[in-house]
């Protein structure tokens, strides 16, 4: 059946070198508060950058007139799709230094469209950037080099219409370019969800979630969004293809896989039929302090082997929880949520406290009710919950980046990653990461450092540790030390045979880790499969092979 129109339009004004919109970035009372909390840091916010102090030349290449109207040189819309949202990207803009700058920005609206201009490009030697929300922190939308006479950024978000749902299958098929906040709005009059929300809900979109293979709201069971695919139809310079729409199927490797998790750069994602569900109604959250933060491990072990399948499952060391504000004494903060559209989940939350209480934990306070939002927790439109760490924690996570980029004016360094690995290497590696990191930090720049850790999404063999590094930097050489920061902690992760990302993608940033993980057997048959879909090697170069 037919779905409804696009879902809702904001006027508000997206930032161009910073996370989400400017009317919510701190303003420089707000950074310099920030930067009172971090010694070293300046004393000074740095100016918010504007797109007239940029050097933007003339495009490289003009489109056909056939094309011409899908295509913009607008200097404001290039600067904003000139790179993605990492630290890496945010202090370049805010030195007026920002990567390759687009010749053009096209907007498709159709699969036509997206063929159209890949030929195009392939004929002119123009590299093709497939972006979505612009959201990468690994610098996955951005070009770098000069092997291409010109840089086309291909913008989907003009594709972003639920253009069939199957109430019977309980599945949709969608365009790649619906941003989190307008495919909710299609899918909420059927009273089905996709119930993906990842922290960059509001400003990625399907394509990019599908194309990155994004870790989304579930902690535990399905936690990424290939768990939701049901097929994919894909534009590539060789041809069109979409896979049959299947509930599972053992015939020979997956076509699917292929390109999930290729980042535009053997094809663009277009449209996808996902897997849906009833939107929850019963919701039950709770927190539970830990003294001991190796006991909370075992705790979050204990919980992710039962059968409980809690929605959130979030552990936070001390410094995670004294930054959320869901603990100031010292305390590790386990976040639990749970959530249903069929029954209550009390019993559940329970279980799962008193497994919890049991390896140590103390102070459990709960909240319930109303509808959810990001992360197994109550949205806005759902009941208020209690003033409890449960909620100082929601709120920490959705203001968190645009606290990052309030430090960076400040002159610090602020870097995240996270990882994955098995049980048994947790909590060493764990160790290692707070320790080598953080004296990596102090050593590049002099000041003390601190590296926070949480766990986002836990399994029965292992789980996935997320750490947040911060230390004042030096003004003009930031760059370089988060290179430093960034070596030693790819370092780490390889030692310990922890992924090099969980949920963010190789981008550029983490290529030398990715060519390290992968079996060379798979980096040849990868590059014969960019040879054969990609001849011209036009699409998003340099990403996951050369």
């Amino acid at each position: 059946m037919p779905a409804s129109p696009s879902g809702p339009v904001t006027s508000r004004t997206r930032s161009w070198w910073g996370w989400g919109y400017t009317d919510a970035h701190p303003d420089d009372a707000e950074c310099v508060a920030l930067g009172a909390l971090l010694p070293g840091t300046s004393g000074r916010p740095l100016p918010v950058p504007r797109v007239a102090d940029l050097s933007i030349g003339r495009p490289g290449v003009t489109p056909p007139t056939a094309l011409a109207h899908l295509v913009t040189t607008d200097p404001g819309v290039r600067a904003a799709h000139a790179m993605g949202k990492a630290y890496r990207d945010v202090i370049r803009a805010l030195r007026g230094r920002p990567g390759r700058i687009p010749d053009l920005v096209a907007r498709p609206t159709d699969d036509r469209e997206v063929a159209d201009l890949l030929d195009w490009a392939g004929g002119r030697g123009v590299a093709v950037i497939p972006f979505g929300g612009g959201s990468s922190v690994v610098g996955g939308v951005e070009y770098r080099g000069d092997a291409h006479r010109a840089v086309l950024s291909l913008d989907l978000t003009s594709m972003d219409r639920v253009l069939e749902v199957d109430t019977v299958s309980r599945s949709a098929r969608i365009q790649s370019g619906a941003l989190g906040p307008v495919l909710e709005a299609q899918l909420r009059p059927h009273g089905l969800t996709l119930r993906h929300f990842p922290q960059s809900f509001e400003f990625s979109t399907l394509g990019g979630w599908l194309a990155t293979r994004a870790g989304g709201h579930y902690a535990t069971g399905r936690t990424h969004i290939d768990d939701f695919v049901q097929s994919l139809s894909v534009v590539t310079p060789a041809g069109t293809g979409t896979s049959w729409r299947l509930p599972a199927s053992g015939a020979g490797p997956s076509p699917d896989r292929l390109f999930l998790g290729s980042e535009g750069a053997l094809g663009v994602i277009t449209e996808a039929w996902m897997r849906l569900q009833e939107r929850p109604c019963h919701k039950a959250s709770a927190s539970v302090a830990f003294t001991d933060f190796q006991q909370a491990l075992e705790a979050v072990r204990a919980i992710a082997r039962s059968d409980l399948s809690p929605a959130n499952c979030r552990l936070l060391d001390p410094g995670e929880a004294l930054l959320s504000g869901a603990s100031h004494d010292g305390s590790s903060v386990l976040v639990l949520g749970f959530e249903s559209a069929t029954s209550p989940v009390d019993d559940r939350l329970a279980s799962a406290v008193d497994l919890a209480l049991a390896h140590g934990g103390r102070g459990a306070h709960g909240e319930r009710g109303g509808h959810s939002g990001p992360g197994g927790t109550p949205a806005a439109d759902g009941e208020a919950p209690a003033d409890t760490a449960v909620s100082a924690w929601r709120s920490a996570f959705l203001r968190m980046p645009y606290l990052r980029d309030g430090l960076v004016r400040m002159g610090a360094v602020v870097e995240t990653f996270e990882t994955a690995a098995t049980w048994d290497r947790v909590p060493a590696l764990i160790d290692a990461v707070r320790t080598e990191v953080g004296a990596a930090a102090t050593k590049a720049t002099g000041h003390p450092a601190s590296v926070n850790c949480r766990l986002t999404h836990v399994y029965p063999d292992g789980a996935a540790p997320y750490f947040t590094v911060a230390v004042a930097g030096r003004p003009g050489d930031e760059v370089r030390i988060w290179d430093d920061i960034k070596a030693a902690a790819s370092e780490v992760l390889h030692r310990y045979r922890a992924t090099i990302t969980h949920h963010h993608a190789v981008g550029r940033d983490h290529r030398p880790g990715y060519d390290l993980q992968r079996p060379d057997p798979f980096a040849l048959a990868l590059r014969a499969a960019k040879d054969a879909l990609d001849p011209h090697h036009i699409l998003n170069p340099g990403v996951l092979i050369d």
